[in-house]
């Protein structure tokens, strides 16, 4: 995740730096899911039946909280539909593991909904767009007022609740319409995800939007993170899988503060750029060990291995935990700023050429841009 508005506020205003202490994981606990999305990495159905049990879900936590782990994104399929969620989020609190939850907010009522913020130290709920564009996206009729009735009744509650959208051609439309909708709500961040080729991703390849296309939306969410930050509006925008943004976003940052480029080169390399296998793994609803929901290839598996085993060792983690990962070819080999973005994402790579470390296919940035001035 690249905390663009956090980022701002921070060197500009001398803060110190927002340092992971730990690592994420984010977990689908279940591969259940009332929508049928057109994106969804997990390909999630109604029919699914839940792989792990309770018990074993709670042994893992323990695990992972002995290995480093502070903070579990809670997604699916849809991981309200697990009647245990309130119980295992419970049970990471206990132990000092703060929790996200990931919801397409369809099953938020009035009667749920304070129990939900309680439970989770962030909520966030997914639109794809205007009311027509959600609900083709979703395959529902209906779902996008259904979910924008969760969004303003979790934000309701004064907690941290945000919008989560997935930019493609098919979504891209829509982009200002999220914009505008979270101002005029008041919601208080904007997650926007570029698309990862997996799942339904990888069979929907054709939606990802061209070079041209991603660097003018890229360049329309900065325009909004600069001008939010001069407005002194708390809206935090965060993009997610495209670790490129933050050398778009470093060249933006020069122009608007020349005399601080030099320090947000040095947050930006601290950030670390693409963290699968490093800061970030993935859990899935079987219990594969992957270093991001999108990875192609699995590290080992829970019920038949400790995490604990499987995360500290390896040759895929050890590989992917080098920094900056210059083992990557293409464009990527002779970039002067893989410091900073880590070659991007592995799974994109491997899903178009079938080698784990070719350059990110989805790259946008020039030859110029690739070098440091």
């Amino acid at each position: 995740m690249f905390r663009l508005s956090n980022l701002i506020s921070a060197v500009v205003e001398e803060k110190p730096e927002r340092i992971l202490n730990g690592s994420i994981c984010i977990w689908n606990f279940t591969n259940r899911c009332n929508l049928s999305c057109l994106h969804c990495y997990s390909k999630s159905t109604l029919d699914e039946v839940d792989t792990l049990t309770t018990e074993q879900i709670k042994k893992t936590i323990l695990q992972m909280k002995a290995n480093g782990v502070k903070f579990i994104i809670f997604s699916g399929g849809e991981p309200l539909t697990r009647k245990d969620l309130f119980e295992i989020a419970d049970f990471c609190k206990d132990n000092g593991i703060i929790t996200y939850l990931s919801s397409n907010g369809l099953y938020f009522t009035k009667g749920n909904v304070q129990r939900i913020v309680d439970t989770f130290d962030y909520v966030g709920i997914s639109i794809d767009g205007d009311e027509e564009t959600h609900d083709h996206f979703r395959g529902l009729k209906g779902a996008f007022r259904e979910t924008l009735k969760a969004v303003k009744l979790a934000n309701s509650t004064g907690s941290k609740v945000g919008i989560r959208f997935t930019i493609t051609k098919d979504t891209l439309g829509s982009l200002e319409y999220i914009f505008k909708l979270a101002e005029d709500e008041n919601i208080p961040k904007i997650y926007i995800s570029h698309l990862v080729y997996s799942g339904r991703g990888l069979d929907n390849l054709k939606m990802d939007l061209s070079k041209e296309q991603r660097r003018k939306s890229v360049d329309f969410i900065l325009d909004k993170a600069f001008q939010y930050y001069r407005e002194g509006r708390d809206l935090e925008i965060v993009t997610g899988n495209m670790e490129q943004d933050a050398i778009l976003f470093l060249d933006r940052f020069a122009t608007e503060y020349p005399d601080l480029k030099d320090k947000m080169r040095e947050r930006l390399v601290t950030w670390g750029g693409n963290s699968a296998g490093r800061k970030l793994l993935n859990i899935n609803s079987e219990g594969d060990v992957r270093p991001d929901p999108f990875f192609p290839l699995t590290a080992g598996n829970i019920i038949e291995r400790d995490f604990g085993d499987i995360w500290q060792q390896g040759e895929l983690l050890d590989q992917l935990r080098i920094h900056p990962r210059k083992q990557i070819s293409g464009i990527c080999a002779d970039c002067e700023q893989i410091d900073i973005c880590n070659g991007g994402s592995r799974a994109r790579a491997y899903a178009v050429t079938g080698d784990l470390w070719s350059e990110d296919p989805s790259c946008y940035l020039t030859e110029e841009e690739r070098r440091r001035d």
